[in-house]
């Protein structure tokens, strides 16, 4: 089984709205809903989770009305203290129907240009390891400033990328990484995959996907305006 997890419980104040980023309608609807249209659909995702806020539920639930991605939601689960938190909490609902063995796929709802054919690869070559996640070469020359002030050394700009989304886990072993990082130091995660790296686990990458962006600042918004606007024009 793969259960799709949609981290939608963020406050995006970033952009400077009177709402989150995810719910910011786009193109005639709301962000959060191309990626869970998206996911929804996919032939070889089987159920679907999503961490919200209660005063978006109801909404939400009226994004998936249609039949198909109402037979694969599974339901919402509150957010936590972190993103981290929120997703050990959807872990621990996941895991009364799923098995250890089944995997995760944890994706953002701000990141709304999510393509089948990433979903496909990731959930392809994620078989035989514990995690997977797709990432971009670095095309700037990379350096270390320890103090934010002062250059430390010059990276290897060949060795370092950029992570992204849909990341995938083995439920059971990617629980335990989590579970052991209880109660402070999961505070301290920012990324999907840091509790499975600091345990040790056998985490493998692909190339991402240039155009699956994380809307951030407005300028991300406007990118994103612009590409769906382009995608419209080009179906007309």
């Amino acid at each position: 089984m793969n259960i799709a997890l949609i981290l939608s419980g963020g406050t995006g104040t970033r952009l400077g709205t009177d709402i989150p980023r995810q719910y910011i309608e786009a193109g005639g609807q709301p962000i959060l809903s191309y990626s869970l249209e998206t996911l929804s659909v996919h032939a070889e995702i089987d159920a679907l989770q999503i961490v919200a806020d209660p005063s978006w539920q109801r909404r939400i639930q009226e994004w998936l009305k249609t039949a198909d991605k109402k037979e694969k939601f599974r339901g919402f689960f509150l957010p936590g203290w972190n993103r981290q938190l929120s997703i050990l909490e959807g872990l621990k609902d996941i895991r009364k129907y799923a098995e250890d063995s089944d995997y995760i796929l944890i994706h953002d709802a701000a990141r709304p240009l999510l393509s089948p054919q990433q979903i496909t690869d990731c959930l392809e070559q994620v078989r035989g390891h514990e995690g997977l996640m797709p990432v971009l070469p670095m095309k700037d020359t990379v350096y270390l400033c320890r103090d934010g002030k002062h250059v430390t050394e010059l990276l290897d700009r060949s060795a370092v990328y950029a992570g992204q989304a849909p990341e995938v886990f083995r439920l059971g072993s990617y629980y335990e990484a989590n579970r052991k990082l209880l109660p402070e130091e999961i505070c301290a995660i920012h990324g999907s995959t840091e509790p499975a790296v600091l345990a040790g686990l056998d985490i493998v990458t692909i190339p991402g996907d240039e155009k699956n962006f994380k809307i951030t600042t407005r300028e991300d918004l406007e990118r994103f305006c612009r590409a769906i606007e382009r995608e419209s024009k080009s179906v007309l």
